[in-house]
């Protein structure tokens, strides 16, 4: 019976261990005014992946925070930042970036007036409550 019982432990301890190595960190980026947090956030998606690289990230836009994503889109501070390029570039880095479809609707916005890396999901705060709540995503917002 000791026999077992320590094989039992051992077998347990062994998936715990390839549990935690699996562990992988997921942040959801929420951003509701691209003017104060589009540049700001995506460096810091960019500093987070350079530190962290199996970080699993979705960055959620709603309200002004969706204009970042939209086709020809540049930071009105420094209209040499251009967002498709930096949000591209993050996509490759396996990001996602999704647009509240309640806000398209709310300010008569097309989906295709959106960069192709652009996703979208019914509400903006309804999918950052269920990454948090349901699904453990950490809470960032720029």
């Amino acid at each position: 019976m000791k026999a077992i019982t320590k094989i039992l432990a051992t077998v347990a301890t062994v998936f715990l261990l390839a549990a935690g190595a699996q562990a992988q960190d997921k942040v959801v980026y929420h951003i509701d005014n691209s003017d104060a947090q589009a540049t700001k956030g995506l460096r810091n998606v960019r500093n987070h992946l350079d530190v962290a690289p199996d970080t699993r990230i979705i960055v959620v836009t709603h309200a002004e925070g969706i204009d970042f994503l939209m086709e020809g889109a540049k930071d009105k501070n420094n209209p040499n930042i251009d967002y498709a390029s930096l949000v591209s570039a993050l996509k490759a880095r396996g990001v996602r970036f999704e647009v509240c479809e309640i806000t398209l609707r709310n300010r008569n916005i097309s989906k295709d007036k959106f960069i192709l890396d652009a996703e979208f999901v019914p509400s903006g705060v309804v999918r950052i409550g269920q990454l948090q709540a349901r699904e453990k995503y950490a809470y960032i917002k720029p």
